[in-house]
């Protein structure tokens, strides 16, 4: 699905980014920032803002922050663009700040969902937002998109507002909110917006922001892809389809197996075989497979296709056998070409009250996300007079690598803008931003990421398309933080993007490319069209860390060991010369029921990985470690499946201290498993072959399979001897080595503090006892339970999860000697 090279059959048809005569404002040139207040304006000669971009982040002009991205390109194409940051929703004064622009709003709730952002899996309150000024939380309201759309209607009513980011993107239709329990409609409906562009929008916004300039009223623009909008009705010159004939909700017939004899098949659809009871073998004279005198077999035979042939076909009155004839194009010639269909999904009024066709729309819009052949999607809203369509153009063309160049070439201070500076002008007291921290030395190599992952936004968002810088601009870029980045020590913290291994890879084939619906190319195995050859990733690592200044470059970015584990090459590169010391992978669960749903490979890869993983690091004399991620409660998981999870985790001497939780996002594939119960990837019918999924609901539950990934923690031990007792599992409750859970209690909560101290919750002491120690960890103390009383040293800290370096000390007065696995059950 993703072509390696440069410009591929799409990218042909689009304008280059560069190529749009400048909008006459470029004579002020480039401002260092983008201005956030009039003074700014004033020193940069403004009397005014052509756009106003209203983000729910703080201002920070680096190419990893979107709305810097965005601003900086409108600025290349010569337009004026100032941003209001984090603004007090509370008024619209503040929205007002920088008077009114004279094109459109822009408007963002930031690099993050708001809800997410707002929001724990379980729905508790966050108390820090890592893109706020000292991690503060609070500073941007729930559904920031809704309600500063609101914000700036009240401030200038007839300037037009678009929306965008990743919030505006995964609402563009009817879809389920996990925080309310509900199917809300569209956000650009109660955004009250007149556009919603989505994906990656640099290709969008620009030709919009060019016609708007032109005076273009925005009500006409209507042909731009990855652009949503509302009207009335499908306008003339449109062919309109509806959802069910391209994907129908009813039964999913299997593939046939070529090996298998027709008593066999028979059997399988439970029916018995004429050829066995003594009648005529309709096979034997239509070997083609048509039933003579259907519409398939008038086809293949060249006729014209009869009404009533096949109501009065018997076996007695067929004519002889018609050898296959190939038609070109014939069954096609009356189809509407797919520039001009639009797809018809179910109304959000069906979807609401319908879990069924909910999963289908779901199905149906991840069919048509490819950009090659993808489809206009149009949802109604509203019944009578208050009907509105919500129309969805074809995604957006992906950059061409000269293109993400030229966006990642752009003049970004890579700071945070000087207002969150402290009295010595730095941002690394107590206004530091913690995102901008986390990325302040790390380089963005590609976009999109083709694994397809049914729990993650990128692929709704970004695309399975990838798209990769270049060598050259990469490197330029490492050079520049070396030599202008404040506080640089010679370490780039990564090299990498959604995926940090797809670098350059993608279809063989341009053509099969533009023509390919499948969900995932590495799943359920890797496509042989994937040309998944590493050596461009390799070369480029060999080069940035020859680099004069350069100590060390680290791969931070998720990897994707399957593709990894084809290229010894790339592993070895990576793990002698780009690990510090641990490297996080996620094979997200080890169990094959979850991850069929999630569409990840199986736990074999994982080890297969590891191995080699390990035997380069021993090559090069070095003690690292991977650090596997797991979810929890993920759509399709068992009790038992959590349970095979834990045993598999404490096999492996792995301690999980922080435990990722499904969180159904919207639009994902695995949310619409949530919500439904059914698996759309398989496709959707109503009666009893339906595929359920099993859904992990309830708080309760949650906990549980929380509770089976940090089995460790003195805390769950209740939880899990319950479950264990009802799942018919007592024989992993006790205190030897092969059990799960001890059956004593230790007379401390077991607590500990998270590395995000401020998002954690500190230790309690237990009655009548000192607290434990700053750190947070729990004391080795332990009463009795049931008659057992541990030996001393047996209960343990909670550490950090990660595996102990040999030969690391034991703590103070405890009897486990060095290189000892700390807590393990002995």
């Amino acid at each position: 699905m993703n072509a390696p090279v440069d410009v591929s059959l799409l990218a042909r048809h689009a304008k280059p980014l560069s190529s749009y005569k400048p909008y006459w404002a470029k004579r002020f040139g480039v401002a260092p920032f983008l201005p956030m207040s009039r003074a700014e304006m004033d020193a940069l000669g403004w009397d005014g803002c052509d756009v106003i971009l209203v983000t729910g982040d703080a201002y920070v002009d680096h190419p990893s922050f979107g709305m810097a991205v965005i601003g900086r390109v409108l600025e290349a194409q010569g337009f004026r663009v100032g941003i209001i940051a984090q603004p007090d929703w509370r008024s619209a004064e503040p929205f007002k700040a920088l008077g009114r622009p004279t094109l459109f709003w822009g408007v963002t709730a930031g690099n993050m969902d708001s809800m997410i952002n707002h929001y724990t899996a379980d729905r508790k309150i966050r108390s820090d937002d890592a893109y706020t000024p000292g991690g503060v939380a609070g500073k941007r309201p729930d559904r920031a998109v809704i309600v500063y759309s609101q914000r700036c209607r009240e401030a200038y009513k007839d300037v037009p507002i678009i929306i965008g980011g990743i919030e505006a993107s995964l609402r563009r239709i009817a879809h389920y909110d996990y925080w309310s329990e509900t199917v809300r409609r569209s956000i650009l409906l109660d955004a009250k917006a007149d556009m919603l562009l989505y994906g990656n929008a640099e290709r969008a916004l620009v030709e919009v922001a060019h016609r708007l300039a032109r005076r273009e009223p925005i009500e006409a623009i209507t042909d731009v892809r990855g652009t949503a909008f509302v009207r009335r009705s499908t306008p003339a010159g449109w062919f309109e389809i509806d959802s069910t004939e391209v994907d129908r909700p009813g039964r999913v017939e299997a593939h046939l197996n070529p090996y298998q004899t027709v008593t066999e098949q028979a059997s399988q659809r439970g029916q018995g075989c004429a050829r066995d009871a003594g009648q005529p073998d309709p096979d034997a004279s239509n070997a083609e497979g048509a039933t003579p005198g259907t519409p398939v077999a008038a086809a293949m035979a060249g006729q014209a296709p009869s009404s009533t042939s096949a109501a009065t076909h018997t076996p007695d009155s067929r004519g002889p056998t018609q050898p296959l004839q190939f038609v070109p194009a014939a069954a096609l010639r009356g189809r509407p070409p797919r520039e001009r269909t639009v797809i018809r999904l179910p109304s959000y009024e069906q979807v609401k009250n319908d879990p069924v066709l909910y999963a289908h729309a779901s199905r149906v819009l991840h069919l048509e996300t490819n950009p090659g052949n993808a489809r206009a999607l149009v949802q109604a809203h509203g019944t009578g007079t208050a009907a509105r369509d919500v129309w969805i153009n074809p995604p957006p063309i992906p950059l061409t690598t000269a293109e993400m160049d030229w966006v990642f070439g752009l003049p970004y201070a890579r700071s945070p803008h000087p207002a969150y500076a402290d009295a010595q002008g730095r941002h690394d007291g107590p206004t530091k931003i913690p995102a901008w921290e986390m990325i302040r030395f790390s380089v963005n190599i590609m976009r999109g990421c083709f694994g397809g992952c049914t729990f993650c936004s990128i692929t709704e968002h970004e695309g399975r398309i990838i798209q990769s810088r270049s060598e050259e601009s990469i490197i330029r870029e490492i050079e520049e933080i070396r030599d202008k980045v404040a506080g640089f020590t010679g370490v780039i913290s990564d090299l990498g993007g959604p995926t940090a291994n797809m670098y350059r890879l993608g279809c063989k084939s341009p053509a099969i490319e533009a023509a390919c619906r499948k969900p995932s190319c590495v799943y359920p195995d890797i496509c042989p069209n994937l040309h998944t050859d590493h050596g461009p990733l390799v070369r480029l690592y060999r080069r940035a860390r020859q680099l004069r200044g350069i100590k060390k470059i680290l791969i931070g970015s998720g990897l994707r060991y399957d593709l990894a584990v084809r290229s010894t090459e790339y592993v070895r590169e990576l793990v002698q010369h780009h690990v510090g010391g641990y490297l996080k992978i996620a094979p997200e669960h080890t169990e094959p029921g979850p991850l069929s749903k999630m569409m990840k490979p199986g736990i074999g890869t994982y080890d297969r990985f590891k191995r080699m993983f390990d035997q380069f690091s021993q090559e090069a004399g070095k003690q690292q470690y991977l650090i596997p991620y797991f979810i929890a409660a993920h759509p399709g998981t068992s009790d038992e499946d959590m349970l095979n999870l834990a045993l598999w985790l404490k096999r492996h001497g792995f301690r999980a201290d922080q435990v990722q939780t499904f969180y159904p996002s919207p639009m994902a594939t695995a949310t619409a498993m949530y919500h439904t119960g059914l698996n759309p990837l398989k496709g959707i019918h109503r009666d009893e072959r339906a595929e359920r999924v099993d859904v992990v609901r309830g708080e309760r539950r949650r906990r549980l399979h929380k509770a089976f990934l940090r089995y460790h923690d003195p805390n769950n031990w209740p939880l899990l001897r319950e479950a264990l007792k009802r799942m018919g599992r007592a024989d992993l409750i006790g205190n030897g080595k092969h059990h799960l859970v001890p059956a004593y209690q230790p007379l401390t909560d077991g607590s500990y503090r998270a590395p995000r101290r401020a998002n954690s919750t500190p230790p309690k002491p237990a009655a009548g006892k000192p607290a434990a120690a700053a750190t947070g960890r729990a004391r080795t103390a332990v009463t009795p339970a049931q008659g057992v009383r541990p030996r001393p040293g047996l209960v343990l800290t909670q550490h950090t999860g990660l595996p102990p370096r040999a030969g690391s000390p034991a703590r103070p007065g405890s009897p486990v000697g060095p290189g000892k696995r700390r807590g393990a059950a002995r």
